[in-house]
Formats: C-alpha cells, structure tokens, sequence
C-alpha cells in the first residue's frame, strides 16, 4: 500500500479533473495517448446508482488507463463503502470523495459541496471508506460554500478529513454558492483564492495537495508546484485543449517521457475505435472527445467540422478521423 500510494502521489503532481459528461471512458483512454503520467478521474458517480442500482456498467474502464481514480458522490457513510469496495474491486488506484459539485441535483442528494457544511459526516464516510478498501481514499473539496468564511471553514474540514485518514486532498480555490449561481456560473464567477490553497499546504505539511481551478496551462501548474503545492488538478483547458495540457505533461511536469504528437494519438485511436464499433458503439461517442485535439493548429477549424459532421452518420467508422487529419497542417509547418 505504501509504495502504491507513493506512485500515486506522483502521478498526482498533474491531474485531470472529473467532469459530468466528459471525462467517460473514451475520454480518458485518449487522455492516457497523450500522458502517460498523469493521474486521470472518471466522472462522478453516485454511491447509490452502484449500491442500490446495480449500474456497475459505470465502473467500466480500459485498463489502459491507470493510474485512474474513481470519483463517488454520497452522503452515507456505509453506501459510500460499499461502492467504494465496488471500485476497488474493479481495480481503480484510488478512491475519491466529491465535496465540491454544486449542482442542484447533487445538493438535493445531501451530497457534492453541500457536505463542506458537515465536516464531521465527511470525516465518517472517509473512514468508512478506507476501513473498506486498500486503496487510497481521496477528497476533492471547495474553500466554503455561501456565507462560510474560508479561512475558518477550509482549516477545520481538513483537520477533520485528516484526522479520518484522509492524506491527499485537491482543493477548488472557490467558494461554491447553493443558491443564485448555475453550476457553471460557480466554475467561474466566485472568485479564486490561490493564497488560500498554498497557505494549506503551510499549515498541513503532511499532507499532500492539490490545487484546481482556472489553471490553463502547464506554465500555470508549474508556478503552483514551484511555489510549494504538490499537485494541480487541470478541467476544461484539458479536454478542450488536451494536446496543450497533455502532450508535454510527462516532459515537463514528470521529466520523463517524449512530447505526443497528436497525429499519432489519432492514429492509436484506430483500434479502440474498431473494438467501440465491433460492440455496437457509435463513432460520435468518442469523437467528441476528440475536437479539440489541434486547438490552435492550422487546420484545427477544418478538423472540427470533419469530424463533428462526419461523425454521426450511419456507419461511420475510423476512416472519418483519418480523412479528417488531411485538414491539419504537418507539425513542421507548426
């Protein structure tokens, strides 16, 4: 357990954030063609979809893709065990906690970032949890939710998830307001509080954090790793410009590993694409994961519109992504 957990922490030091309708299988196992390093999260799931709904369709994963997280939404501390047991038992390299969504949905299952109001339940289900698996039991939390002042609320939740166990955590340097804001409008409105985060890291030196939140570039993560944090946890700039984020993730973040070319990422898709296919998939529900593979490239416009038109026909296969790389401009013309 030891030493997973040290491999882990490393892969850590970059991650890519969970994301309700983005982060699935397809697009992870893309993710994984880019970085070789970077620790990668599933969407959420909720505890009791797997516990009381039988969905363990939900845990499927290529095992191409570890080191991969599973992210569990829940309140009960023993529901949330048992799917965390599910998870373990399906071979995720770590199991994490989901303090931080603020959708209505989430809230109105006494879960998500509603639970920074109740530390002391959090405390309960990540004990819960470890007492339930071997794997390493994460959260992934805000600074505060509405009113809370973060410098009072931030401290004592991590004392208590520390005190359950809990030695990695990753940080939104945002509040979360329940009420007024959409839950995109929390992605962006409440203010970022990076001093906050980092004076964390000063007052919980064992344990190991990770940032989250308007960071867009490996330049970005590199500041906050420089200055002290132990990860960063990158969302939207990864999947909209995953080759940016990605591609010299293990260059210059892991200093091991080559740059990824894109074209060749495309290339590798291929044969996942064929076995989707062969089990009834659609070419789409990989696909979409992949526009924003040239972001900023000539061509990448072109390649959009290729690959999001020719997509969703009726039989489309791998020859769509092929014949849409012609619109993309040779990296030596880059």
């Amino acid at each position: 357990m030891e030493n997973k957990r040290k491999n882990i922490w490393k892969n850590a030091t970059l991650s890519c954030a969970p994301m309700m309708d983005w982060t699935d299988r397809h697009c992870r196992y893309l993710h994984r063609l880019l970085s070789g390093q970077a620790l990668l999260y599933t969407e959420m799931v909720t505890a009791p979809a797997l516990v009381r709904g039988g969905a363990l369709h939900l845990l499927d994963y290529s095992p191409a893709e570890h080191p991969v997280a599973l992210q569990l939404g829940g309140s009960d501390p023993q529901e949330l065990a048992q799917a965390a047991r599910l998870g373990a038992d399906a071979g995720y390299d770590e199991i994490n906690l989901n303090c931080g969504c603020p959708s209505d949905r989430v809230q109105s299952g006494t879960f998500g970032a509603v639970l920074m109001k109740d530390p002391v339940r959090v405390a309960e289900c990540v004990a819960a949890m470890r007492k339930a698996v071997d794997v390493e039991v994460t959260v992934k939390c805000r600074i505060g939710v509405d009113e809370q002042n973060p410098e009072e609320v931030l401290p004592k939740f991590l004392n208590d998830i520390q005190a359950a166990g809990c030695r990695r955590v990753t940080i939104h340097a945002r509040k979360a307001w329940l009420q007024g804001l959409s839950p995109k409008e929390n992605r962006d409105i409440p203010p970022l509080d990076y001093d906050l985060v980092h004076r964390m890291k000063f007052a919980f030196p064992d344990m190991h954090i990770s940032i989250n939140g308007g960071v867009n570039s490996l330049e970005q993560a590199r500041t906050h790793l420089d200055a002290g944090l132990d990860g960063v946890m990158i969302g939207r700039a990864a999947y909209h410009q995953p080759t940016d984020i990605l591609a010299e993730a293990d260059s210059l973040i892991f200093g091991t590993g080559q740059v990824a070319d894109p074209v060749e990422v495309v290339q590798k898709m291929v044969p996942y694409v064929e076995r989707h296919l062969a089990d009834g998939g659609r070419l789409h529900q990989i696909t979409r994961h992949m526009l924003g593979l040239f972001a900023g490239r000539p061509g990448a416009r072109a390649w959009r519109r290729a690959l999001s038109e020719g997509a969703v026909h009726d039989g489309a296969g791998p020859e769509v992504m092929l014949q849409a790389l012609e619109c993309v401009a040779p990296m030596a013309e880059v």
